[in-house]
C-alpha cells in the first residue's frame, strides 16, 4: 500500500481537529479529510482556565474516528506515512510517568491565576534575566508560572513531582505519551521555547529557570528533540494501528509559520483564531526582543535553531465567540461578516478586547475588556463590528512594534485561521496595516503546517526549502487608496490608543 497520508492532529484551545493531508503530489498537497471536535472549558474561579486531558484525549480520537470515516473508514489507515502534532503551547500538564494519568485538569495559556507570581518575580528584579534567557516577558501566559503555582497550592502534585512518580509536559508532551502508548516522553524546540524554562541560546533547559521558578528538577521534564524526526510510534492508542511514527511536532503558531511558507527571513504570518499571532521569520539569528514583542524558536531540523518575532493578542475569534455566547447578537460566529456591513463603530466606537487581560506590547495582566463610545443608539450590529475591528487594531500594534525592532514594515502579511474567512475583517486589517493581506488556499495553515513537517521528519519532503512549494493563495486583499479612507483610519488609530490607556488606567496601570 503506497504511504500517500500524512495525519495532522491540532490540538487547539476549543477543538482538536484531525486532518489527512493527501502527498501523492508532495509539491501540491491536498487536504483529503477533516473533521473537530470541541471539548468543554473549565473555569473554576474568575480569571482562570483549565482544561481535563482526558476530555482532550477524547476529542483527538473522536476527531481522527471523524477524519477516517470522510477516507473510506480504517483501511484508509495504512496509508499513513506520519503524524504531525500542532498544539496550544503554554498550557502545562502534570500526569503519572507509569500509568499516563492526569493528576490536575491542565493550566491553560489564558489562564491568570499566577499573575502575582509575576509581580513578585519582577519586585525581586529577576525580569531581565528571564528575558535574556527566554525571549519571553515575565507574564502568567507563559508556562513557568504556572508550575509555580502548582508547586505552591498543589501540594499532592508538588510531592508527586519531587518524587519522580509524575511528569510535566506542553500539551504535545502529552498526545505524543498517549500515541505511544506512554513509551515517550518528549517535546520539541518550538513547545519548550514557551515554557519559560527553556534557553533559547543553548536549546536546553535551564538550571537557572528551573530553580526561579521552583520546577523540582530535570527529571521531570521531557527530552527536547528536533522538529521533524522521530518522536515514537503508535501503540494501543485506540483508533489507530500500532507502528505509525509520530514525525513531526510543531507549537501551533510555528505550525501555522510552516504551513504559511514564511521560511525565509523577513517573511510573516497572523493566524486568527481563539487569539491572534503574528510571527515573523528571523532565521538563525535571535533578535534582542523588545517593544512587547517576544523572541521564540520557530522550528528545530536536525539541530539547527530557526528563531521569529511574535506577536500575541490573547482574544481575537474568541472576541466574536463572546458577543455570539454572552450577548446573544449572533447565531453563528460566520454571520459577524454581514452584521460589520450593516454597522459602524471606529473612530465613535471600540471595543477593547482585553477578556485575557493584554498582551503584546502591552502585557497588563490585570487589563479587562471595555466598550468605549456607546450612547443610546448604538445597536447590535455596532457593536458586532467594534468586536471585529478591535481584533484588527490588536494586530496593528504587533505589526508597529515589529517594524520598530526591524526598522521595516511588513511586506506582505499571511493570515489564516477561522477569522481569516472574514471578508470585512481581511480587509480591515489590510487598511490598517497599509500592507496587502495574503490568504491561502487552504486556512488550515496549522493543521498544514504539522503534516508537512510530519512529512519532513519520515522523508516525503528533503528539506525545509521544498515546503515552500506548497503554499498557493487563495485571496489577496489590497490597502485602500482612497484618501478620505486613510485619513479616517488615521482617526481610527488615534482612537485607539486612547481606549487601550482608558482599560488600563481602570485597571490601576
Amino acid at each position: 500500500m503506497t504511504k500517500d497520508l500524512l495525519l495532522s492532529i491540532d490540538q487547539g484551545t476549543t477543538g482538536s481537529t484531525a486532518l489527512f493531508l493527501d502527498v501523492s503530489f508532495p509539491k501540491s498537497p491536498k487536504v483529503a479529510s477533516k473533521a473537530t471536535v470541541d471539548f468543554p472549558q473549565h473555569f473554576p474561579a474568575p480569571g482562570w482556565v483549565e482544561h481535563d486531558l482526558n476530555e482532550i484525549w477524547s476529542s483527538v480520537k473522536a476527531s481522527i474516528e471523524k477524519a477516517t470515516a470522510n477516507l473510506g473508514g480504517p483501511s484508509a489507515l495504512s496509508r499513513v506515512a506520519g503524524i504531525g502534532i500542532s498544539n496550544q503551547r503554554e498550557t502545562i500538564c502534570v500526569f503519572d510517568r507509569k500509568t499516563s494519568e492526569p493528576l490536575c485538569n491542565a493550566i491553560v495559556w489564558q489562564c491568570r491565576r499566577s499573575t502575582d507570581i509575576c509581580q513578585e518575580l519582577k519586585a525581586k528584579g529577576l525580569e531581565p534575566t528571564i528575558r535574556q534567557k527566554t525571549g519571553l516577558v515575565l507574564d502568567p501566559y507563559f508556562s513557568a508560572s504556572k508550575i509555580t503555582w502548582l508547586m505552591r497550592h498543589r501540594p499532592d502534585v508538588a510531592d508527586a513531582l519531587k518524587s519522580g512518580r509524575a511528569v510535566l509536559g506542553t500539551i504535545d508532551c502529552w498526545l505524543t505519551h498517549k500515541l505511544t502508548g506512554g513509551l515517550s516522553y518528549v517535546t520539541e524546540s518550538s513547545n519548550a521555547s514557551r515554557t519559560m524554562i527553556y534557553n533559547i541560546n543553548t536549546n536546553s533547559w535551564d538550571d537557572e529557570l528551573l530553580s526561579i521558578f521552583g520546577v523540582p528538577s530535570k527529571s521531570c521534564l521531557p527530552e527536547i528533540k528536533s522538529s521533524a524526526g522521530l518522536f515514537g510510534v503508535t501503540k494501543s492508542a485506540g483508533v489507530l494501528p500500532d507502528g505509525i511514527p509520530v514525525s513531526g511536532v510543531l507549537g501551533d503558531q510555528q505550525a501555522a509559520l510552516a504551513g504559511q511558507a514564511c521560511l525565509a527571513v523577513g517573511e510573516a504570518k497572523c493566524t486568527f483564531g481563539t487569539g491572534a499571532f503574528l510571527l515573523l521569520n528571523t532565521g538563525h539569528k535571535i533578535v534582542a526582543p523588545g517593544n512587547g514583542i517576544v523572541t521564540t524558536v520557530a522550528w528545530n531540523i536536525n539541530g539547527e535553531l530557526t528563531y521569529a518575532l511574535e506577536g500575541s493578542s490573547f482574544i481575537a475569534g474568541a472576541a466574536i465567540q463572546f458577543i455570539r455566547d454572552q450577548f446573544n447578537f449572533l447565531a453563528l460566529s460566520k454571520d459577524s461578516e454581514a452584521a460589520a456591513y450593516l454597522g459602524r463603530a471606529a473612530p465613535e466606537l471600540y471595543f477593547v478586547p482585553s477578556l485575557a487581560g493584554l498582551s503584546a506590547p502591552w502585557w497588563n495582566p490585570t487589563a479587562r475588556g471595555a466598550f468605549l463610545g456607546m450612547h443610546r443608539g448604538t445597536t447590535k450590529n455596532d457593536i458586532i463590528r467594534s468586536a471585529l475591528e478591535g481584533i484588527a487594531l490588536q494586530v496593528a500594534d504587533l505589526a508597529t512594534s515589529m517594524k520598530s525592532l526591524l526598522g521595516d514594515d511588513l511586506k506582505v502579511l499571511r493570515a489564516d485561521g477561522g477569522a481569516a474567512a472574514n471578508k470585512f475583517l481581511m480587509q480591515f486589517q489590510a487598511d490598517l496595516l497599509n500592507t496587502p493581506v495574503d490568504i491561502p488556499r487552504d486556512i488550515e495553515s496549522t493543521a498544514i503546517g504539522a503534516a508537512l513537517f510530519a512529512g519532513l521528519g519520515v522523508g516525503i519532503y528533503k528539506s525545509a526549502q521544498d515546503l515552500a512549494m506548497t503554499r498557493a493563495s487563495d485571496k489577496i486583499y489590497s490597502p485602500t487608496k482612497d484618501p478620505a479612507e486613510i485619513s479616517r483610519i488615521k482617526s481610527i488609530k488615534t482612537g485607539w490608543l486612547r481606549a487601550v490607556n482608558a482599560v488600563q488606567i481602570f485597571a490601576g496601570k
